[in-house]
């Protein structure tokens, strides 16, 4: 039954952007009555977690993992459904391994004796500081994910209130200033403080309250979903409509509509208009405010405060297919994070100078050791991702001149160090530079994660999940609270729903009367 007759009388939410952010949103509001319709530019839904497809390699673009997966299971469950039927979601075991350029390597895996047991092998003097490591990695989860983090800051008091746990947490160290504190071997530093750069910070300015994601891990494993995000991407799609809701690819905001001071509506870049009684940008707030904002008054995210803020690093991400190499470079599992020769420099490099260096720390992706729908058969897929500058400031890198360059760079180290001859056999490739995310993601100076999520932008400080500038306007996403991170992202979703009232029930009733 299909009759949504009374549907007309429902209150209408427009949410802008179908990342994982808007996705989830546009779940939520579906499940408290909404009438949705969620818009996007691209030709997937996913956002920064969609996935491109050449000559039979699927591209996974942006976040390969989930570190919580119970934060999907909630969220399927709020909306009657259940995650695990619609998602393939399997364990990732080691998560990842490190290597350093004097050849010595470190697994990360879920199981603790196994971790003492690698730290044992190759940290010896350190296993007391790992210990207590992990145990403040604990309390911060506890704290800063459990706490805060699944609750609104848009109040000052929301902020004060939490300031005893801030100071008895030493949240004015570093992440890379706690794992200094706790262990000697600058390679286990490394280990135990890199993990801000998955959501865009620097280790050595970052507030230690992240090292909470050395707990996520541990505690709730890394898992691979097969089809990859992109796969739990179209899994919302489904939700989302099944709903009643509807998901339009190919629809791009030019700006929100305002009246007497509230969100009323959306122009599309067609010219054309829609109403709604709520709107919710899954946009960077950056884009949200300057672009899509333009027009309206603003108190707080004005132009020059935005353009004085920090935004997280760029991305420099390399895309590639090999042909018949299934079984070749047997060492090379999931997920490696090859050092640089440098950690603290370069991090100083990317985040301070602005400085494009010769040297270069990668991530490099190689799902279909895990899911060979990722490439043709016998084939393998990659992607290597290496932190850049943004393009925040006058000396910003010019990609157009420099992309191939970097390239034929990162070629080397990954002939040098883990996949030697894979140039030979390359049957695909697709390159991502911050000038990519500018134009694919409409992201603010070509920022891979928003805003740095250094301690005075992050919590309270951060773009707010209601807005300050105008009613009825509500942000999800990497760029307000929590942050970024898939976990944080959907996170923001539940914030959301504790700000926006249910909805009249004609609409449920009449979804409700649908799924029968």
């Amino acid at each position: 039954m299909n009759d949504h007759s009374s549907s007309s009388h429902a209150s209408r939410a427009i949410v802008i952007g179908a990342g994982l952010g808007g996705l989830s949103a546009a779940m939520r509001l579906g499940a408290k009555g909404y009438r949705v319709t969620l818009l996007d530019r691209l030709d997937r839904a996913g956002g920064r977690g969609s996935s491109i497809t050449q000559n039979g390699h699927r591209f996974d673009l942006g976040p390969t993992i989930v570190t919580v997966p119970q934060v999907f299971r909630q969220l399927w469950a709020e909306c009657g459904r259940d995650f695990d039927t619609d998602v393939d979601l399997r364990p990732v075991d080691p998560y990842y391994e490190i290597r350093w350029r004097d050849g010595s390597t470190f697994r990360v895996r879920q199981d603790e004796d196994a971790m003492i047991e690698e730290v044992r092998r190759l940290f010896p003097r350190d296993e007391a500081g790992y210990r207590k490591f992990l145990k403040d990695s604990e309390e911060r989860y506890q704290f800063g994910f459990e706490g805060l983090g699944r609750r609104p800051m848009n109040k000052l008091m929301d902020l004060i209130r939490e300031l005893p746990g801030f100071i008895r947490l030493r949240a004015d160290r570093s992440v890379y200033g706690h794992a200094k504190a706790r262990v000697r071997d600058p390679r286990l530093r490394m280990a135990l403080s890199f993990h801000p750069l998955f959501i865009g910070g620097d280790p050595t300015h970052v507030t230690s309250m992240y090292i909470l994601v050395s707990h996520l891990e541990k505690e709730f494993g890394v898992h691979y979903a097969m089809g990859g995000v992109q796969a739990m991407a179209d899994a919302m799609v489904r939700v989302i409509e099944d709903q009643g809701g509807q998901v339009r690819q190919g629809a791009e905001v030019d700006e929100i509509l305002t009246r007497n001071g509230a969100a009323t509506g959306v122009r599309l870049t067609d010219g054309q208009e829609m109403a709604a009684e709520i709107v919710v940008s899954n946009a960077d707030p950056g884009h949200t405010y300057s672009h899509l904002l333009r027009r309206t008054p603003r108190k707080r995210w004005t132009d020059k405060r935005l353009g004085r803020a920090r935004w997280s690093m760029g991305l420099f991400v390399w895309y590639f297919g090999t042909k018949g190499t299934r079984g070749k470079w047997s060492d090379v599992g999931h997920h490696t994070i090859l050092n640089g020769p440098r950690y603290r420099g370069l991090l100083h490099d990317i985040f301070m100078r602005k400085h494009l260096a010769d040297d270069m720390s990668v991530y490099l992706h190689r799902p279909s050791v895990t899911d060979p729908s990722a490439a043709p058969e016998g084939d393998d897929t990659f992607y290597a991702l290496s932190p850049v500058p943004n393009l925040h400031g006058t000396d910003a890198v010019d990609w157009a001149e420099k992309a191939e360059d970097y390239r034929q760079n990162l070629a080397r180290v990954l002939d040098e160090n883990l996949i030697p001859g894979f140039e030979a056999d390359l049957s695909a490739s697709e390159l991502f530079t911050p000038d990519t995310f500018v134009s694919r993601y409409l992201s603010p100076h070509g920022a891979g994660f928003s805003l740095e999520p250094r301690i005075f932008q992050s919590a309270w400080f951060r773009p707010h999940n209601i807005s300050e500038e105008v009613r009825n306007l509500y942000l999800v996403g990497a760029g307000t609270h929590p942050g970024a991170g898939i976990p944080s992202v959907v996170t923001s979703s539940e914030v959301l729903t504790k700000l926006v009232p249910d909805a009249p029930r004609p609409f449920a009733h009449d979804v409700r009367l649908a799924a029968e």
